[in-house]
């Protein structure tokens, strides 16, 4: 670690829990975020901050003026541009040191398969079902962690999915890929702006903890948050031993395709 890194990071470093080891390996990980929307704005930003060595930000979409109100990592100077391009730029005007690898596509089964492999940890920031699936099963299939966040309107929930433990329910054995959830979305619902950011930075903790090996996940427990209330509570879950993805038969259908 170079001296001004040392200087930079002082404030991690000066935690009990992390130390210059902690931060080393933070700075040796590889970091995979889906979306670069209202959750993936601050989880790039501080994960960049934090000095996470290289960041994947993956998102098909261009800034809006309608995003604005929420999605910190872009300006109004930006809106027309790629959201991966406009985040990259956000994150490296705060840590020129941090390789940023902005991927203008949609997260689709078949791209998912080569990054997930490539990374140490996952976000999931992503809006829809299709999406949040597609990301578990590729974190169950090549072991990876995974944070996963969502919001709608004043409600938001957070939880992490790791395959490496054996009692971890993954996000299909919460939500079931075969059940019939009403898809909501902000632009139809709307979203109360400072709720993206603080699970955003929720999940940047989680995904910290993880790198770091620091704490406790949410592994095995889903955080749910009333914003109008400000009321948290939380859910301990359990493993689907018939789950499509994480169970046996899904984990026995994942080797014969991998």
């Amino acid at each position: 670690m170079t001296d001004d890194q040392l200087l930079r990071y002082s404030r991690h470093i000066l935690l009990d829990e992390m130390g210059i080891e902690a931060q080393e390996k933070v700075l040796a990980a590889h970091a995979l975020i889906i979306g670069a929307g209202g959750l993936g704005s601050p989880a790039a930003l501080y994960l960049a901050s934090a000095g996470v060595g290289h960041i994947t930000l993956v998102d098909d979409d261009v800034v809006d003026l309608t995003n604005l109100q929420r999605q910190i990592a872009h300006t109004t100077a930006r809106v027309g541009q790629p959201k991966v391009a406009s985040a990259a730029v956000a994150m490296s005007a705060i840590n020129p040191e941090v390789r940023v690898t902005a991927l203008q596509a949609r997260a689709d089964a078949a791209g998912l398969d080569g990054l997930v492999r490539e990374a140490s940890i996952v976000l999931d920031c992503s809006d829809n079902y299709v999406t949040r699936h597609a990301v578990n099963a590729a974190c169950v299939r090549h072991g990876k962690p995974l944070v996963a966040g969502a919001v709608i309107r004043f409600d938001a929930q957070i939880t992490v999915v790791d395959p490496r433990d054996a009692l971890s329910p993954c996000y299909a054995c919460i939500f079931p890929p075969q059940a019939e959830f009403e898809e909501v979305r902000c632009s139809t619902m709307g979203v109360f702006a400072p709720l993206v950011g603080v699970v955003g930075a929720l999940q940047a903790t989680e995904a910290l903890k993880l790198v770091a090996g620091v704490g406790t996940s949410l592994a095995g427990r889903l955080l749910m948050l009333d914003g109008r209330s400000m009321e948290f509570s939380s859910l301990q879950l359990q493993r689907a031993s018939h789950c499509a993805v994480c169970g046996t038969e899904g984990l026995a259908n994942a080797a014969a395709h991998a």
